[in-house]
């Protein structure tokens, strides 16, 4: 995954902050007091430790970049985070037939939420057109 615009300016001013907080710390322990210099470590480091964990809630919550769905599947169970068109999805489900006049291809009310399918179940994020869902069905 690469990093541009916005993100490849939050990498390098971390990683520039981060250097120049690192040879402040060991100046400060080289020129001056060892007891301020690990009196400052530990309030960098409790500045830091509550930075990164607001990175990672934010990360926990936030949607993927492409505006995808997350899609999970339980045991036996069949999630697709698009359309479904003629297939055949299900133990002992098939497609005997030709396939219909194509449709128009409308961007139909996505929400770009989660697509979810319980044991056994199936669930689609999106179209399904010509297909054969479930077990022992045909199309």
């Amino acid at each position: 995954m690469a990093v541009t615009g916005a993100g490849r300016v939050v990498v390098w001013v971390t990683a520039t902050v981060t250097g120049v907080t690192a040879a402040g710390l060991v100046l400060l322990a080289v020129l001056g007091n060892l007891d301020t210099a690990g009196q400052a470590a530990s309030v960098a480091g409790a500045v830091v430790s509550l930075a990164g964990l607001l990175v990672s809630v934010v990360a926990l919550f936030r949607t993927s970049a492409g505006g995808g769905s997350r899609v999970r599947a339980g045991r036996g169970a069949i999630a697709v985070g698009g359309d479904i068109t003629g297939s055949a999805l299900g133990r002992n489900s098939r497609v005997s037939s030709p396939s219909s006049a194509p449709r128009s291809t409308s961007a139909g009310a996505r929400d770009g939420g989660a697509v979810r399918a319980e044991r056994d179940g199936i669930a689609a994020g999106g179209h399904v057109t010509d297909s054969a869902l479930g077990e022992g069905s045909e199309r």
